[in-house]
C-alpha cells in the first residue's frame, strides 16, 4: 500500500511537492485540468455558471507532464497518475454531439502522453452534472470546515443549461435553452462507446481508466441520470468491457454514502478481482440525501478494519486522503492533510506489520 496525496493544478509547484514528502507520501495524483476554485456552491446559490473550462490546454502535452514528474521526482515523489479531464476536452463526449469524434481523438492522445510520460492511471468522472450539490459547513468534529450533502436545502431539478457540463461552460455562446433529457440506458450506452473506443489504447499505452462513483451518488441530480450511485453498478462497469484496463477509482467515501452500501464487502469483492486502481481515503456520517465528510478517524467507516482487508487482498495501489475537513489555523488545508496522511501512514505501517522508523524513505 502505497501513500500519496492528491494536487490539484494550482499546487503543482515545490512546496506542495515538499509538504507532500514531509508527510511521508511517496506517491501523487494530479489534477490538470483548471477548475479547482469551481467545486463548491452554498446552499441557496442558483447560479448555473461555476466556471469555463479551457480546451487543448498545452499542460497536456507529453512536454509538460514530463517536466511534472521531474519536478516531483526531485523531491522523492512519483506521480501515480492523473485525475479528470476538461470539461472542454470531452463535452460532446459525454452528451454525444457533432465533435465527439475530434475530441475522442484527443483524450486518445492525452492518454498516450500519460502512458509515455510513466503514469500509470487516469481517473475520470463520467457525468453530466458533475461533483454539484456540496454545501461547505462546521459539521466535522469540533466544528471544522467540511463537504456536506443536504437534499432538501437545494434545487436537485435545476436544469442545466446549454453550453455547460460537469459545473463548468465550455461555450458561453450557447444557444438559450437546456441540455436535452438522457435515458438511463443512453447514458451507459454513451459509456461502452467510450469505453469500446478508449480501452484499447489504454492498454497499449500501460494506462488505466479508473472510474470514479458518482459524487453525490443520486440516481438522479439536474434532471440528468447517474451511473455509479448504487455499489453493485460497478458490477456493471466491469461487465460491459472486460479489458484489465477497465478499473475502479474506489472513492470510499462516496462509497459509503450510497444507499444499501456496504464498504467492506466493496473492498473485498473489487481487491479480490483486481480492480481497484487507486483509492480515496475518505470517511463521512450518513448517506444520501443527507450526508457530510468529517475526519478519517470519526466517520461511519472503520477505516483501519477496511485497510486490513486492502492489506489481506495485496493491494499495493495508492491511496490519497482526496479531502478532508480544515482545521482551524492559518494553514487549514495543509493541516487537515497533515491530520489524514499521518492517521494513514502510522496505520499502513502497522497493518503491514513494517514499524515507523526514524528517517524512513519507504514509506
Amino acid at each position: 500500500m502505497k501513500l500519496g496525496l492528491g494536487l490539484y493544478r494550482h499546487m503543482l509547484n515545490k512546496d506542495y511537492y515538499q509538504f507532500a514528502r514531509q508527510c511521508g507520501c511517496t506517491h501523487l495524483i494530479i489534477h490538470l485540468a483548471d477548475y479547482y476554485k469551481n467545486q463548491i456552491v452554498t446552499a441557496t446559490d442558483d447560479q448555473t455558471n461555476y466556471g469555463v473550462s479551457k480546451t487543448k490546454d498545452p499542460i497536456w502535452s507529453l512536454d509538460s507532464m514530463l517536466r511534472i514528474k521531474e519536478e516531483a521526482e526531485n523531491y522523492g515523489l512519483t506521480v501515480y497518475g492523473i485525475e479528470n479531464f476538461a470539461p472542454a476536452d470531452w463535452y460532446d463526449v459525454l452528451l454525444d454531439g457533432p465533435k465527439r469524434d475530434e475530441q475522442m481523438a484527443y483524450l486518445k492522445e492525452i492518454i498516450r502522453n500519460t502512458g509515455k510520460a510513466g503514469f500509470k492511471a487516469f481517473g475520470y468522472n463520467f457525468s453530466l452534472a458533475g461533483v454539484w450539490g456540496h454545501m461547505k459547513a462546521a459539521a466535522a468534529r469540533g466544528g471544522a470546515m467540511s463537504n456536506c450533502f443536504c437534499a432538501d436545502q437545494l434545487n436537485l431539478d435545476a436544469p442545466i443549461p446549454n453550453g455547460q457540463v460537469w459545473n463548468m461552460t465550455y461555450d458561453a455562446d450557447a444557444e438559450k435553452g437546456f441540455m436535452e433529457d438522457i435515458s438511463y440506458d443512453g447514458i451507459w450506452d454513451r459509456l461502452k462507446r467510450f469505453l469500446d473506443e478508449m480501452l484499447p489504447v489504454a492498454e497499449e499505452a500501460g494506462v488505466e481508466l479508473a472510474l470514479h462513483p458518482d459524487d453525490p451518488p443520486m440516481p438522479m441530480l439536474r434532471k440528468t441520470p447517474r451511473l455509479v450511485y448504487q455499489q453493485e453498478l460497478y458490477d456493471k462497469l466491469m461487465d460491459i468491457n472486460r479489458s484489465p484496463a477497465n478499473t475502479i477509482e474506489f472513492c470510499m467515501g462516496s462509497i459509503q454514502e450510497m444507499q444499501g452500501s456496504n464498504i467492506y464487502e466493496a473492498i473485498e469483492q473489487y481487491a479480490s478481482q483486481g480492480r481497484i486502481s487507486y483509492v480515496h481515503f475518505r470517511n463521512v456520517k450518513g448517506k444520501v440525501p443527507d450526508y457530510r465528510e468529517v475526519f478519517v478517524d470519526e466517520g461511519d467507516i472503520d477505516m483501519l478494519k477496511a485497510l486490513k482487508i486492502f492489506h489481506q487482498y495485496d493491494f499495493d495501489g495508492v491511496f490519497i486522503p482526496d479531502h478532508t475537513p480544515e482545521i482551524h489555523c492559518d494553514a487549514p488545508w495543509h493541516a487537515g492533510m497533515a491530520f489524514a496522511l499521518g492517521y494513514m501512514r502510522a496505520a499502513m505501517h502497522s497493518i503491514q506489520g513494517n514499524p515507523l522508523k526514524e528517517g524512513d524513505k519507504d514509506a
